[in-house]
């Protein structure tokens, strides 16, 4: 990914402080990965992966099996760390603004006969949690949208750290 695409212009969208980890689950089986469906009403759908932010005194583990056990209401197994990547996510402010977001994604699995359900604590627009066949994800909306190349590219041959996206 190049950095020259991610470049801010500080007059334009301010930063907000401070930086935002946030851990995310790729859970694959069978070519199909978990993701939650969110509705945003007249701005339309999106697919995201499982987790979010890391809280003060959590590692990433804790941050991420609690966002897990949140949003689809599982216990995951957390592999390797598969991606890490600089987000910038435009805030819907006055003047504009963007978040500054740390996206560690960890390659992830659910206990066997595990049916996709919503967790008793899911995001604010999340509607569904479903397994999506790989070959579907170019089509759809994807939060953030780089996550459709690091699911479409799953090998662990591309680098870990990708820069801005």
């Amino acid at each position: 990914m190049s950095d020259a695409k991610a470049t801010i212009e500080p007059t334009a969208v301010e930063l907000v402080a401070p930086i935002r980890p946030t851990a995310r689950a790729i859970i694959v089986q069978h070519q199909r990965i978990l993701l939650l469906r969110k509705d945003y009403g007249p701005l339309g759908e999106r697919y995201a992966l499982p987790g979010g932010a890391q809280e003060t005194g959590e590692t990433l583990h804790q941050a991420l099996q609690r966002e897990c056990e949140e949003e689809i209401g599982t216990h995951v197994t957390i592999g390797p760390m598969l991606h890490a990547a600089d987000f910038f996510k435009l805030k819907q402010t006055e003047p504009p603004t963007r978040r500054h977001l740390l996206e560690l994604l960890f390659r992830c699995e659910v206990p066997a006969g595990y049916q996709p359900r919503n967790g008793p604590h899911p995001d604010k627009h999340q509607v569904d949690v479903a397994w999506v066949d790989i070959p579907a994800v170019p089509q759809l909306p994807m939060s953030p949208p780089y996550l459709r190349d690091c699911i479409l590219h799953l090998d662990v041959t591309r680098p870990v750290y990708l820069g801005a996206v």
